[in-house]
This record gives structure tokens, C-alpha cells and sequence, in this order.
């Protein structure tokens, strides 16, 4: 899977690029989320050209399936360049307190030398499947966007006021044209941000079985109790089969259910937290790159 490339870019996606560029005018600042886990490859290059220089909270969502280590690199690294960093699990909610202490800076920064002040009115942006529906529920106190375990649920754009002087605006999650990286492909296909439905979900879990090995071979061994030093991805997926009971007639192995557990389990978190991505020069070997 690694030498093939990755590209999706439905239609609805050129529609939500083209509905943000339309709506940026009626903002003064935006919030980012991207996935804790892998911050560059959630980052999309296109809504920096979007965002035109406006001021960003960057959101590190699912930080608790992170490495508290690779947080805090992140938050400093994005700290230095200008955003307001924030770990969040927007399901839980934790993190609320930092992000509208952040909301509160940035709407002062707004109305620096004002006389007449600002409403802060934020865009909020993303990828798809990096819990922008949660975070807008969580800020409204009630389910008011649609949210799911697949990406691309959010169809339209939906305006919330937190307060007489604070609104946010949620956006449709979108991906750009095409990925000139493959390893960034990989980072988000990984964490379900590209629909199963496009991925052979076996070679996908092989992959992952190839990255975790050779970064993180301490979640693979005490989740499923195997030996991972010098073994093939494909007879590490053989033997989780066989010691979940995965199999078919004549003891074959059931790959696409030992794949789909597989990539199920590291999504949930259940593996254990583990950060992809390390900003550029600190540790993470091969999960630094961008």
C-alpha cells in the first residue's frame, strides 16, 4: 500500500472549500482542530492559504490517545509560531477551560487600539474525522451537529453564539486535491480520516503493523501479546488472528477481520497512546516526517 497512491477529493469537497472561501469575510479568526496524534499530516496546507493571516487557535484533539510528551512539543513548536495551542478531548470536554481562555486572548488581541469593540466571530475548520462535530456540540451544550465515526458526516455550515460577543462558525471538514506525500496519506488513513471504503483495509493494517513495529513495537506486544523483533507485518497479523480466534473454515485466517480490529483498536486508543508525528528534529524517527 505504501507505493500506491492515495487521492480523494469528492465533489462536496471543492463545495466546502469554495463555501469557506465565501464565508471567510464574515470572520476575524479562525480554530483549527487537528489530531493529536498526527498534527502535520491533519494539517491542511489549503486553509492556511485560506485563513489569510487570520488569528488561529490551533485545537490538539484527542490529545488523551497522544503521547503527553509529543503534546507538549507540539504545543510549544505551535506556540512559537503564533497560534494558541490547545489539548482538548472534545467528547469528554477536557480542555474547555484552555480553549476559552484562548477564545478570550485572541478576541482581545481583536480589539487592541479599538474604540469600538469586536464581536469575535471564529471559523472553525479541520479535516474530516478530527472531531469538529464534538467540539461544536460541546460549545453548544447540545447535539446540534451531526456527528459520526466516518468522516465527511457535516454537510453545512452552522453558526453558534457562545455569548452576546462570541459566535462560531462550524465548516464541513475538507481534504486538499491530492497528497504530494504519501506518508502523510498514510498518517491519515491511519486514524480514519480517509473513507475505509477507498482503502484495501487489509493492506492498510499491514502498514500500520509495519509502522508500529519499527516506532512503537511496545503497543503491539502488550495489547496482543506477541514477539515483534524481526517478524513480517503479515505473520504479526497471523498471529493476532489466530489468538483472537479469527478464523474461517479449515483454520484459515480471517485477515479482514484481524485487519479491521486491528485499525479499529489503534483509532479507540486501545493500543495505548502513541504520537505519529513529533515536530521536526525531536524523537519519533520516520513520525517526523511531514
Amino acid at each position: 500500500m505504501a507505493n500506491e497512491h492515495i487521492n480523494w477529493y469528492p465533489g462536496h469537497m471543492k463545495k466546502s472549500r469554495e463555501m469557506i472561501q465565501e464565508n471567510l469575510k464574515l470572520t476575524n479568526a479562525a480554530i483549527e482542530i487537528l489530531d493529536a496524534r498526527i498534527p502535520a499530516a491533519s494539517a491542511n496546507p489549503i486553509l492556511g492559504q485560506l485563513l489569510q493571516g487570520k488569528p488561529k487557535i490551533v485545537i490538539l484533539n484527542k490529545s488523551d490517545l497522544a503521547d503527553p510528551e509529543g503534546n507538549q512539543a507540539w504545543v510549544k513548536g505551535l506556540r512559537q509560531q503564533g497560534a494558541e495551542p490547545v489539548c482538548m478531548n472534545a467528547l469528554t470536554g477536557e480542555g474547555m477551560t484552555e480553549l476559552y481562555r484562548a477564545m478570550n486572548r485572541i478576541h482581545q488581541r481583536i480589539n487592541e487600539n479599538q474604540t469600538r469593540k469586536k464581536p469575535l466571530r471564529a471559523m472553525i475548520v479541520g479535516i474530516p474525522n478530527v472531531g469538529k462535530s464534538s467540539l461544536i456540540n460541546r460549545l453548544a451544550g447540545k447535539k446540534s451537529a451531526k456527528t459520526g465515526n466516518k468522516p465527511g458526516v457535516t454537510r453545512g455550515k452552522q453558526w453558534i453564539s457562545l455569548e452576546p460577543s462570541v459566535q462560531v462558525l462550524d465548516t464541513p471538514g475538507i481534504l486538499w486535491p491530492k497528497f504530494e506525500d504519501q506518508n502523510t496519506a498514510l498518517m491519515l488513513s491511519y486514524i480514519g480520516s480517509i473513507r475505509d471504503e477507498i482503502l484495501d483495509r487489509e493492506e492498510l493494517a499491514l502498514s500500520l503493523l509495519d509502522f508500529l513495529q519499527k516506532n512503537a513495537p511496545g503497543l503491539l506486544e502488550e495489547r496482543y501479546r506477541i514477539q515483534t523483533e524481526g517478524r513480517e507485518p503479515l505473520s504479526l497479523l497471523e498471529e493476532i488472528c489466530q489468538k483472537r480466534g479469527f478464523l474461517l473454515s479449515g483454520g484459515r485466517f480471517d485477515y479482514a477481520r484481524g485487519a479491521r480490529t486491528l485499525t479499529d483498536e489503534f483509532r479507540s486508543g486501545k493500543m495505548g497512546r502513541v504520537t505519529l508525528q513529533w515536530p521536526e528534529g525531536q524523537k519519533g524517527g520516520p513520525a517526523c516526517e511531514k
